[in-house]
């Protein structure tokens, strides 16, 4: 999906902003969570991409272990990690964005949604026309 969103962006860099929600699966993935706030305490130190990717390529074999390891690799301040990993306003973040999902009827991810409409059709060709119907409906409102 990534290599998809970014050709998105590439081709609409004024009107397009990309805005990630957590939603982490934790009925099916026991390490989803710790997987979320592990990336929001990366983020803390601009790494936010570079954990999640790390921590999907690794999503079969998560553990606390690997999590650190993880950390260590894209090269976090460790100690500081460590510390955001308790930060009680990262795991408030990821709650907030659980229940707007569940406000907003997401089921599974990766669900998008663009100005607010679900995006059924994820191909560049789907998003392309999603996002120049908003841009009308946007400019008819004007």
């Amino acid at each position: 999906m990534l290599p998809l969103l970014e050709q998105v962006l590439e081709k609409n860099p004024k009107n397009v902003k990309l805005v990630y929600k957590f939603l982490p699966l934790v009925r099916i993935h026991k390490f989803a969570m710790p997987a979320a706030i592990a990336s929001m305490a990366a983020a803390k130190q601009g790494k936010f991409w570079q954990m999640h990717d790390a921590l999907f390529a690794n999503s079969h074999q998560l553990s606390d272990a690997k999590i650190d390891e993880l950390a260590k690799q894209i090269g976090l301040d460790f100690a500081q990690f460590k510390k955001d990993l308790n930060d009680p306003q990262i795991r408030q973040l990821i709650n907030r964005d659980m229940q707007e999902a569940q406000r907003n009827g997401v089921r599974g991810t990766p669900t998008i949604f663009i100005n607010g409409r679900q995006l059924k059709n994820r191909s560049l060709e789907g998003f392309q026309e999603a996002i120049d119907k908003e841009l009308r409906r946007l400019k008819e409102k004007k």
